[in-house]
């Protein structure tokens, strides 16, 4: 392996763009040696140095802690910088979730890539605006004030004075403090941001030249695979090396009860874990899914929680003269990455440096560090693109698996996860179970409301990373694995005189928990809406005019009227009078979130067939009103927007985990199925950008409505309502027989 030298400040500086361009290309392979410190990087996140780096080409180079995960990250961020700077975007690289180079900006979930992180990147530009202004002035011997930037110049007002940001501070530190209140660039005056610019990662991805962490190599790199046990919880008691002396240049490693084999030929590892003859324990049991919802709801919770409360919905709820009520249920289920997860790693007595598609780099780094024994200062991990997780799937298990193999054989090693294990034993979207019940009052208004919600509490005491890595290594358990913030978007997304939001903590989860995209919320708004559908169909009120009676909100009625006349929504009453006729019946359905009730406002319609004779549900049209604040990128938002809701009704028409009392048993595309091509229904997409805003993120919000719209209309086409998912042709053609 070439060994990097060791770069002073100036040198990183000055060769800055080119820096960031060779971390994504293999013969560039970092060590474990080249560690922030060693390079001269600072990575403070409150020093604009950690954020910002300008050459003596006047090249800006960007570090960044959020990645792209395919949500067109590397495009906004430049335009935000480019903004500020007045750049062009082409004279930007971007450097993303290196430990060593980037400051720790958190993971990047929650939508927060452009929403804090790119804001924080953007005052550091601003700040560094500023101080060039600064420095331009000192030269020029005027006012800061009196003076402008323009392509990447400081300029007099007569043109007369010019100096680059090359001339001005290329090659050195800015040695100043990030400026929270630097002044930013009048919307009024953008000629980057709200542009739909093209991505810069398409080209090289669409033709093959992209690295993925999947064909990325090192020299003397070894193939690595974990033997996982027949049972969840099995501890390994013996291994007949033997049965795989056949396979040539292959070596079994073990340390505790994590089991592996590496070689230099990857098909010859795979043959010797399916070959290999071990002995485990009987696993921990699991209550296998069939009967979950009732397991949790007779589960006795670590603590109860009230979420939400106005006025008294328990006592109004006693009084009342009629009670509505339901159950809603969302199973498990899994990312469903379409590519297993992958990861290098390169482990040595004097540092590791770990490349994985984790997005959360930064947040495991002492994680690693402590599973392999080493400082944190000494263990590097680097982000490269993997498959699309959107929540912590395989990704970062398999750079576990990685490491401890490397550390063991002595050698670079790369795992490469099977689709086995990626549906067996990535952690899981956790299950959830509502029970609500509302009243109306007079007017068909809602008069109170009370949610009651079953939810795994996971964190401290669950399993974590790596799958087998912390017991195997006979180090004390870390904390567990956060499922998100699962209990937001459980009350609708308007007021009410009386509401009450509980939630019964429970312990525990039968499978491996983590957050999954829009964590919680798509459970919680398929069944908010729901029940709202079904409390407007009760009053015999349209549902957008039901809806529209509460919300006060001009940004909520903004979307859900954009909706309204996309679908040229004409008003009644659900289900569809006319659902009886015919053989295939069709119907419509909308729904709202106010996303975490401080985020995006996003209106879902949603237009159906279902086929009487089968059950089966085709998806005809979905329309999408969407607010975000201020939108960098149209392309890359609606492109977001897309793929959420056709991700969601995946989830909603088709998959859920199944296992039994061992593990999972739905390992592969036939027991765990994902919608197809054929499945795929026109999308319609419209922005409503408000540049006078704060951008939030696009990633997750239209996400939450879409299970709720889907189950309304196949209210309005069949008068069935669906209470739990995958919306299987069985179930519905079953709920719309009886109903």
């Amino acid at each position: 392996m070439t060994i990097m030298p060791r770069l002073s400040r100036r040198a990183l500086l000055q060769g800055s763009g080119a820096l960031a361009v060779s971390f994504s290309l293999p013969a560039a392979a970092q060590t474990a040696g080249a560690l922030g410190r060693d390079l001269g990087k600072t990575v403070a996140i409150d020093e604009v140095d950690g954020f910002i780096a300008i050459g003596a080409d006047g090249r800006v180079t960007v570090y960044s802690g959020k990645v792209d995960l395919g949500t067109g990250l590397r495009i906004a961020m430049r335009q935000m910088v480019a903004e500020e700077l007045d750049v062009s975007v082409d004279a930007i690289a971007l450097v993303e979730g290196d430990t060593a180079l980037t400051p720790d900006q958190g993971p990047t979930a929650g939508s927060s890539g452009i929403m804090r992180g790119g804001v924080q990147i953007r005052q550091a530009a601003a700040t560094a605006r500023q101080k060039l202004l600064q420095l331009a002035a000192a030269r020029f011997k005027v006012a800061a004030d009196s003076l402008a930037i323009e392509n990447g110049e400081v300029r007099t007002a007569s043109g007369d004075k010019r100096a680059g940001y090359g001339a001005l501070i290329g090659g050195k530190q800015f040695d100043l403090k990030l400026d929270p209140k630097a002044p930013l660039k009048d919307p009024k005056r953008y000629r980057i941001v709200g542009k739909p610019l093209k991505r810069p990662d398409l080209p090289d991805k669409a033709t093959g030249r992209h690295v993925y962490v999947h064909n990325f190599r090192l020299p003397g790199m070894l193939h690595g695979r974990a033997v996982r046990p027949p049972a969840i919880g099995a501890t390994l008691t013996a291994v007949d090396d033997a049965s795989i002396a056949a396979i040539p240049g292959v070596r079994v490693l073990r340390r505790e009860s994590f089991l592996g084999i590496v070689g230099e030929d990857e098909w010859a590892v795979v043959r010797a874990r399916r070959e290999i003859k071990a002995t485990w324990s009987a696993g921990t049991g699991l209550p296998g899914n069939a009967d979950l919802p009732n397991l949790m709801r007779g589960t006795s919770g670590t603590a109860d929680e009230t979420v939400a409360s106005q006025g008294d919905a328990p006592g109004t709820l006693a009084g009342a003269a009629k009670v509505w009520r339901a159950r809603y249920y969302w199973p498990p289920q899994t990312h469903g990455s379409i590519g297993p997860s992958c990861a290098v790693a390169d482990v040595r007595a004097e540092g590791a440096t770990i490349w994985t598609a984790s997005q959360a780099t930064h947040k495991y780094r002492p994680h690693f560090a402590k599973f392999l024994g080493l400082p944190v200062e000494k263990t590097r991990l680097v982000y490269l693109d993997g498959a699309g997780c959107y929540g912590m799937n395989g990704h970062e298990d398999a750079a576990a698996d990685a490491a401890i193999l490397s550390q063991l054989a002595g050698r670079p090693v790369r795992v490469q996860w099977m689709r086995e294990d990626e549906h067996g034993w990535d952690p899981k979207g956790p299950p959830q179970l509502l029970e609500l019940a509302a009243s109306l009052d007079e007017k068909g208004r809602i008069a109170a409301w009370n949610a009651e919600l079953w939810l795994p509490q996971a964190t401290k005491g669950l399993p974590n990373i790596p799958l087998l890595g912390p017991a195997a290594a006979g180090l004390q358990q870390q904390d567990g694995l956060a499922t998100g913030l699962i209990s937001q978007n459980a009350d609708p997304s308007f007021p009410m005189p009386n509401l009450r939001v509980l939630v019964h903590w429970l312990k525990d989860t039968p499978l491996r928990p983590s957050n999954i995209r829009a964590p919680g919320k798509i459970a919680n708004s398929f069944a908010v809406e729901g029940f709202v559908d079904e409390l407007a169909a009760a009053a015999g009120v349209d549902a957008l005019e039901f809806r529209r009676r509460s919300i006060a909100e001009p940004r909520g009625l903004a979307v859900l009227d954009r909706v309204a006349k996309l679908m040229n929504w004409q008003p009644r009453p659900s289900p569809n009078a006319a659902h009886t006729a015919g053989k295939l019946m069709h119907g419509r359905g909308i729904a709202y979130v106010h996303y975490k009730h401080a985020e995006n406002h996003v209106a879902m319609g949603m237009e159906v067939t279902v086929e009487r004779e089968t059950g089966r549900v085709k998806v005809d049209r979905v329309v999408c009103a969407h607010d975000c604040g201020l939108v960098i990128n149209p392309d890359a938002v609606k492109n977001q927007v897309e793929g959420g809701i056709i991700q969601t009704l995946s989830r909603a028409l088709f998959e859920e985990v199944i296992f039994d009392r061992d593990r999972v048993t739905s390992v592969d595309w036939a027991s765990y199925p994902i919608l197809t091509f054929l499945d795929a229904p026109l999308v319609v997409v419209e922005l409503i950008d408000r540049p006078e805003l704060p951008p939030v993120g696009a990633g997750e919000a239209a996400t939450a409505p879409v299970a709720a719209a889907l189950a309304n209309a196949i209210f309005d086409a069949t008068g069935a309502r669906l209470r739990r998912v995958p919306m299987t042709p069985d179930r519905v053609k079953g709920e719309f027989t009886h109903a």
